[in-house]
């Protein structure tokens, strides 16, 4: 088990473009003083995924992204709650038959299971 967690600078792998996820890490980060370093960058998901894996960095993903072998950092490790999130499915109005009732009831179904 790596303790990137405990190094200082913190190394942190984010996502190469801004947005909510990469704000909110810095910000937290910012808000409890703790001094850090970008150790790697990625596009997406895996790419973070294998920076923690590897003992690169940490990262901010989401729980159900949590790779095996590792954990989610807490207050207890002087890290603040992690924020959660809604995921909004828009189905179209005009649009209907068994496909889409399907993909509508898999895509419900996975996230129902992610909780």
């Amino acid at each position: 088990l790596h303790h990137m967690h405990e190094e200082q600078p913190v190394p942190i792998a984010l996502y190469n473009r801004a947005g909510w996820c990469k704000d909110f890490a810095i910000k937290s980060l910012e808000q409890r003083d703790l001094a850090y370093r970008v150790a790697y960058t990625s596009d997406t998901t895996g790419g973070l995924k294998l920076a923690v894996t590897s003992g690169l960095a940490i990262a901010p993903i989401s729980r159900s992204n949590i790779p095996d072998g590792c954990r989610e950092l807490t207050t207890a490790d002087g890290f603040g709650a992690i924020d959660s999130s809604n995921v909004v499915m828009h189905r179209n109005p005009n649009a209907s038959g068994e496909a889409i009732d399907g993909m509508q009831d898999a895509i419900r179904e996975a996230f129902v299971n992610r909780l």
